[in-house]
């Protein structure tokens, strides 16, 4: 009797050990499932879209095959770098999940549209004729975005100017604190384009009146932010700069802005939101050229894939000035990398 349970006290100590190996083998097979599934999921695709037949009265063409041929090749060459790379393969372990589900969003919007028909044109073009536009109509896009961004900077820039200054006069002193505070009361919360009729009406070109619209979008919450932030700087840090013979300018520029910074990068961050919205809706409503303007003449011309098209290119722009904004801000206050991620 002693015999057998010793010799179950002993299989049993010995089967975790046994299973070790199993386990970290299921756990490498699993892996290596999840790396093949993006690899799967564009092959379906290609062979989808060249295999079925088309109920959208479009002409496909060559833009859309070849996109999912260049996903194809660019994953296979990440892929087998990434068994000599070992923090590309952690991240590609990641991420591909997440690519494997935009791939079949792809096939989705391919089958729902150009092949079952199930969403009509022109209000729901595939992915083919989207891509289709955005390279066919490159040039006034790009001239589009140029626009933009012009419009775009000199508003933000002037709204973070004013901003920076009101918020630090007002934070700083009671006296600009009185005048300045009821009028951010009042018209900060108003939104920048019910400004539209006025500003219109006040500046003589759309242009310097979508600059306006913009600036009062940015003016607002980069003023807000910065007052709070240096009205709740410790007065630990005034009292040990005055202590070493600091003056009023030092108090400010060295003290109090530099401690003020975290929330003064969320007001920029607001504002720059605020400030693509603005955006959009002033150059639909006068000016030349740009990427609202762009998606106002698409949508008069019926031409959705074109609308699709802009979308995209403003995802793309509007996304990477955001992440130029928190790189900023990551080399600025390094002690609070990652605290806010994008």
């Amino acid at each position: 009797m002693s015999s057998q349970a010793a010799n179950i006290e002993e299989s049993t100590s010995l089967s975790p050990a046994l299973s070790e190996p199993a386990i970290k083998n299921k756990k490498i097979l699993d892996k290596r499932i999840v790396l093949i599934l993006p690899l799967i999921a564009l092959i379906t695709d290609l062979i989808l879209h060249l295999s079925l037949p088309n109920k959208q009265s479009f002409t496909t063409t060559k833009v859309y095959p070849s996109l999912l041929k260049a996903f194809l090749a660019a994953y296979l060459l990440v892929l087998i770098l990434s068994f000599f790379i070992k923090p590309l393969f952690t991240k590609l372990i990641e991420r591909a999940p997440l690519l494997t589900a935009v791939f079949l969003f792809l096939e989705l919007w391919d089958i729902v549209t150009l092949k079952l028909k199930l969403l009509p044109l022109p209000y729901f073009p595939g992915p083919d004729k989207v891509l289709n536009s955005l390279t066919a109509d490159w040039q006034l896009l790009g001239v589009s975005v140029l626009y933009s961004l012009r419009l775009l900077v000199v508003g933000y820039a002037i709204g973070s100017i004013l901003g920076l200054t009101a918020g630090i006069l007002m934070g700083w002193s009671k006296k600009w604190n009185y005048w300045i505070g009821p009028l951010l009361k009042v018209i900060g919360p108003i939104p920048a384009t019910a400004w539209i009729p006025i500003a219109m009406t006040i500046f003589p070109t759309s242009f310097w009146a979508s600059v306006f619209l913009i600036t009062l979008a940015v003016w607002f919450p980069v003023t807000m932010m910065t007052s709070s932030g240096i009205a709740n700087v410790r007065n630990a840090f005034f009292e040990v700069a005055r202590t070493l013979g600091a003056d009023r300018k030092y108090l400010i520029f060295r003290v109090a802005v530099p401690a003020a910074f975290p929330m003064i990068f969320i007001g920029l961050f607001m504002g720059l939101g605020a400030s693509f919205l603005t955006l959009i809706v002033s150059e639909m409503l006068g000016v030349k050229a740009g990427l609202g303007w762009y998606i106002n003449w698409a949508q008069g011309w019926a031409e959705y894939s074109k609308v699709y098209a802009a979308l995209i290119v403003i995802g793309v722009i509007f996304s990477s000035l955001i992440t130029l904004l928190f790189k900023i801000k990551d080399r600025v206050l390094i002690w609070q990398r990652g605290l806010i991620k994008w």
